[in-house]
């Protein structure tokens, strides 16, 4: 079996997620993490952006109205990430986060980004980044990139906030 290499400008485009209410939901990534509404789809759906793109989240209740939230060790997504321009812009969103009361469940800096996580309504975990220019990450002696966990000082990232 012969390998396949992804293209260079391959991205992950939006993530879709199932959700128990919908709009409590839109609420969230939308009253809370900024991302503008672009349309329902009916009262079961809808689609969400930054800077007016047809959608970088989907959010649908067509199997999951109403229900729990999957178990924490049952297979499925661990988290969506969502990159933010710049280090500026990830403090402002951590101004807004704790503004509305939002807990966070981690926050880390891992050389080559500096990242906040949380949950939302349905228990999705949430990743909110920004990476550091490519020049600047850590590398080894060989030239390997070398990431790691450390604790991120949210004290000095709200000091960037407007």
């Amino acid at each position: 079996m012969t390998s396949c290499t992804a293209p260079a400008g391959a991205r992950v485009g939006h993530v879709h997620l199932k959700v128990s209410d919908l709009d409590r939901a839109i609420a969230f990534y939308g009253d809370v993490l900024g991302f503008e509404l672009q349309q329902r789809y009916g009262a079961k759906a809808a689609f969400l952006s930054a800077g007016g793109y047809h959608h970088h989240i989907g959010l649908n209740t067509w199997h999951s109205e109403g229900s729990e939230p999957a178990p924490e060790h049952y297979p499925g997504l661990f988290h969506s990430a969502f990159l933010y321009p710049t280090r500026r812009d990830l403090a402002n969103v951590l101004k807004q986060l704790r503004a509305k009361g939002v807990a966070l469940d981690g926050a880390s800096d891992h050389g080559v980004s500096e990242a906040l996580y949380l949950r939302d309504p349905d228990g999705n975990g949430v990743e909110l980044y920004w990476d550091r220019p490519q020049a600047d990450w850590p590398r080894d002696e060989a030239g390997d990139l070398v990431m790691f966990t450390r604790r991120l000082d949210l004290d000095a990232l709200l000091a960037e906030a407007d």
